[in-house]
Parts: C-alpha cells; structure tokens; sequence
C-alpha cells in the first residue's frame, strides 16, 4: 500500500509541475501577443496564427504530464 501512496504523490507532482510550466508559459506569451498587437495592429492575423501554434505546443507539455503521471499511477511494477 505504501507503493501507491508514493505512485499517487509521484502523479500530483508529475501533473502539477506541468501545468505550471504550460501556465505561465501561456501566460507570458499571451501577454507578449497582445503587446505586439497593439503596437502593430496591422500584424494581427500573423500574431494570433503564432500564438494559437505556439499555445498548442506548450499545451501539449500538459497532455504529456498527464499522461506520465496515469502511467505512473496505473502500471504498477510492485505485483503485490
């Protein structure tokens, strides 16, 4: 039992430093974006096409964490 406890610590970590990453990534590039818009509102269309590709990307680091941590939570090495 005490395998589970580390594995289920092990998938809080796994998941949540991911999505902190993704967060303030997003965060940072979605506030870049709109600075950049507003100083050339001309560029709009390329700058959102950039932004949403590279919004996808870092959202993808939190598909993978998740995935990570179900792996960690589900396949148990330990057959007790």
């Amino acid at each position: 039992m005490f395998y589970y406890g580390l594995a289920a610590l092990g998938c809080s970590i796994a998941i949540g430093l991911g999505a902190l990453g993704a967060g303030i990534g997003q965060g940072i590039s979605t506030s870049k974006a709109c600075e950049g818009i507003a100083r050339n509102p001309a560029t709009a269309g390329k700058v959102t096409t950039t932004l949403i590709i590279g919004l996808a990307m870092m959202e993808s680091l939190t598909i993978y964490a998740l995935v990570v941590a179900l792996i960690i939570l589900f396949v148990n090495p330990f057959k007790i």
